[in-house]
């Protein structure tokens, strides 16, 4: 792997972004919620405006440093600056929102540039408050983009989970990775 292993995390507004990066991060994570003053108070009373950020210590000393992006379009300028040097990409889409494939259509396409460079995960939180649709419609959906990624059913605040979608994702951009 490189030096400076970054990975992405985006997704909707309340997917998880914030939580998953304080779940699996070694180091107190820096984040930059504020009060939220649109309809995303509707759904949540503070939200990300800048980037989340948190460090995963591996065995032998390296680190993934770890961005979430904000999840509103008003801030999609941060995207391409978090995007830059990252070498992969976790999708997280919430189950519970009234279009999640509507969600994915809209996040591949803003991403694709950076998906077809790297790599990307889809993790589906909210499976157990909303099980349809159910991740092989995810799958479907995916294959209209010519993308075939693992899709995972996750809980944000589980370490578990969030470290087997970031192990997903190092697999996919090394297949030869070793467990250590």
């Amino acid at each position: 792997m490189s030096q400076y292993n970054k990975i992405i995390f985006t997704g909707p507004v309340g997917a998880g972004k914030t939580t998953a990066i304080a779940s699996i991060s070694d180091i107190p994570p820096v984040s930059t919620d504020a009060s939220a003053t649109d309809m995303t108070k509707e759904r949540k009373a503070s939200t990300t405006v800048a980037l989340d950020y948190g460090i995963m210590n591996l065995p032998g000393g390296e680190k993934i440093h770890l961005y979430g992006t904000p999840g509103q379009e008003r801030f999609d300028f941060m995207w391409d600056i978090l995007t830059n040097g990252g070498i992969g990409l976790v999708l997280l889409l919430d189950n519970t929102r009234a279009d999640p494939f509507q969600d994915l259509k809209f996040f591949i396409q803003k991403f694709r540039e950076f998906i077809d460079a790297t790599c990307i995960v889809i993790g589906v939180t909210q499976m157990d408050l909303s099980p349809k649709p159910v991740l092989e419609e995810y799958h479907k959906q995916m294959e209209q983009f010519g993308l075939k990624p693992p899709i995972f059913e996750v809980d944000a605040r589980s370490k578990t989970d969030v470290s087997l979608l970031v192990q997903a994702l190092l697999y996919a951009i090394d297949p030869v990775l070793e467990e250590k």
